[in-house]
């Protein structure tokens, strides 16, 4: 059976109830999730309508369909955003919310802790939040450990008294020891539920309870306890009259607006308690498919109801939402307190998008290459963007094992598939420019031979006598004057073009001059690999191998500082003890030195 016979076949027998479809490939992965208050009706759009965009390719490539069927539609959305975690189908929306928010955590433990956290454990533990601002979330902090005194230690408490002796904290009043058993469960407890109050919401009705207990001290003539009370009553008013009130008459909602930016969507959620917007989150969806706007909304308002509880029965959108989820009431607003949340709401999804595309236009790496690759065309005049970029470096020791390496980068950063050594075959003794000649033209002519794409720029690393050798290569091959060549003298840092008497003049601040130094860094760490390689593989035709007790890595150290053996012998003790240390610069020094007495005396 064919994959479009298989798929005629499921059609007919998909429901018309409420439920939730998968769609597969032919490898038998999920590729899809979706929802529907009647299946038959959503399922069968798909197929029997022209689709566009990314929906034509989805559809080109499901192989298999399935379906659950569920009661009602809330049900059907629980679903879908269960499998859609579970799967996480290559077309479905995707959530940019990568931030890991903080939030508030009382323990589920004896004498609770009250704590910020990052990491949300089923454990029994109350968690509130997440808050968009951390320092937001340990200001709330701070006010409840000011209000109660609350242990901070992890100290196990299942068995009551652990200590004889209080720790600091409360000698300083931030704790009242229940570790000493210097409170209650039922008196700690009773502070627990006060900041649980908080932590909801519920500022009014703490304060309320706050200003009763105040009232009752002070007509006991207990002033210095109602003093105290009030100082709490104090700090808890002021926190609250510094939270965005919106109403003295409108009470729990939820407010969820958007700004639509055809890829992206941008969300906002408030959560409004007793009239005080007590939390303001925003986020960005990913559009995968030609989802309708009131589709996108309706799985935020999902995600963050999941979030931040689902005990508020109304919530404020901006448009009529063709959905029913249980116990809740969408509401848009065209007048008064709830038009004006909602204008808020929406303030909030706009600002929340020109942050988000500012920061992507400085940080996303197609747009910060692409504006390296133009400024560097513009600084070496180049008739292309230089996407392409090679240099070559050359290595030798007195002229044995001549190496030479070429990188390349590709859109300004480092591509390593691309680098390539040489070994010189056509040059004998130490000639830098024969063996530059030699390495340009066996690069090019390969990949001429080959049909393969050519740079767009070419660095020697080098002065005029490499440019001028990498010339002769290209004028050989018919390509001079069709690649941007240059060379980078590195005493200076200078730039030159074939021919010029003097350097370009470019900032030496400029991001140009940062990738040609890059890459040519680069051309010549990887050649000093490939140098070393072969030099430690056939050791050291020289002198040094001959002395007894001087092994490889001695010799290479040597080499590596002087570069000769003539510099070696005509080096002082002195000079030999500082790179290889005293008992083996004893050795070469004899060797060079008692030879040459010898020699004199007979």
């Amino acid at each position: 059976m064919t994959v479009a016979t298989n798929i005629a076949a499921i059609l007919k027998t998909v429901p018309s109830s409420p439920g939730v479809y998968q769609y597969f490939d032919d490898k038998g992965e999920v590729i899809y999730v979706g929802k529907a208050k009647n299946l038959t009706r959503r399922v069968h759009s798909y197929f029997n309508k022209e689709q566009t965009g990314k929906t034509r390719v989805l559809v080109s490539r499901i192989a298999d369909i399935k379906f659950i069927v569920v009661n009602n539609e809330s049900e059907a959305l629980l679903l879908e955003n269960n499998l859609i975690k579970q799967f996480k189908p290559r077309y479905n929306i995707l959530l940019k919310d990568d931030k890991t928010y903080p939030w508030i955590c009382i323990k589920n433990e004896a004498f609770p802790r009250v704590f910020l956290t990052r990491r949300k454990i089923n454990d029994g533990s109350l968690y509130f939040g997440p808050y968009p601002s951390v320092v937001t979330a340990r200001t709330l902090l701070d006010l409840i450990r000011r209000l109660y005194p609350i242990r901070t230690c992890s100290m196990n408490l299942s068995g009551h008294k652990s200590v004889s002796r209080p720790c600091l904290e409360y000698q300083v009043g931030n704790c009242n020891a229940p570790c000493v058993g210097y409170v209650s469960d039922s008196q700690y407890n009773a502070n627990i539920s006060e900041v649980k109050n908080i932590l909801n919401g519920n500022v009014k009705g703490v304060l309320r309870d706050l200003k009763e207990t105040m009232m009752d001290f002070a007509s006991r003539l207990e002033f210095e306890k109602a003093q105290a009370i009030k100082v709490k009553y104090d700090l808890l008013e002021n926190y609250h009259s510094r939270s965005v009130v919106s109403s003295n008459t409108l009470h729990d909602v939820e407010v969820v607006s958007f700004d639509d930016a055809d890829t992206s969507f941008y969300i906002n959620y408030m959560r409004v308690v007793q009239g005080a917007v007590v939390c303001s989150h925003s986020l960005e969806i990913k559009r995968k498919l030609e989802e309708t706007a009131d589709e996108l909304l309706l799985t935020a308002i999902f995600e963050m109801r999941q979030r931040y509880g689902n005990d508020i029965k109304e919530v404020i959108v901006p448009l009529n939402i063709d959905f029913v989820l249980d116990n809740v009431e969408f509401t848009v607003p065209s007048r008064g307190e709830k038009l004006t949340l909602l204008t808020l709401s929406q303030r909030n999804a706009r600002q929340y998008r020109a942050e988000v595309e500012k920061l992507r236009l400085l940080v996303d790496p197609e747009r910060h290459a692409m504006r390296i690759l133009e400024k560097m065309k513009s600084d070496l005049k180049m008739p292309v963007l230089p996407e392409v970029i090679e240099c070559f470096d050359n290595s030798n020791f007195q002229g044995d094992y001549p190496v030479a390496a070429m990188v390349q980068f590709v859109n300004a950063k480092p591509n390593k598939e691309g680098y390539r050594h040489f070994n010189i075959k056509t040059v004998q003794g130490p000639n830098d420019y024969a063996s530059m000649e030699e390495i340009v033209f066996r690069r090019y002519r390969r990949l001429l031979d080959e049909n393969q794409r050519l740079p767009d720029l070419i660095v020697v690393d080098g002065g005029k006598g490499q440019i001028t050798s990498a010339v002769n290569s290209l004028q050989k091959l018919g390509l001079y004057g069709k690649i941007t060549l240059i060379g980078i003298a590195e005493k200076l840092e200078e730039i030159y073009y074939p021919g010029d008497e003097l350097p370009l003049c470019i900032d030496k601040r400029s991001e140009t001059l940062k990738v040609i130094q890059h890459i040519r860094d680069e051309a010549h760490r990887f050649g000093i690999t490939h140098h070393r390689k072969k030099f430690e593989k056939g050791f050291v035709k020289s002198e040094l191998n001959g002395i007894k007790g001087i092994g490889r890595l001695t010799a290479e150290k040597l080499l590596l500082e002087l570069k000769s053996v003539k510099q070696i012998k005509e080096a002082d003790r002195e000079m030999l003890e500082r790179i290889i240390g005293k008992a083996k610069a004893d050795i070469v020094w004899k060797h060079f030195h008692l030879d040459e007495s010898r020699i004199r005396n007979s």
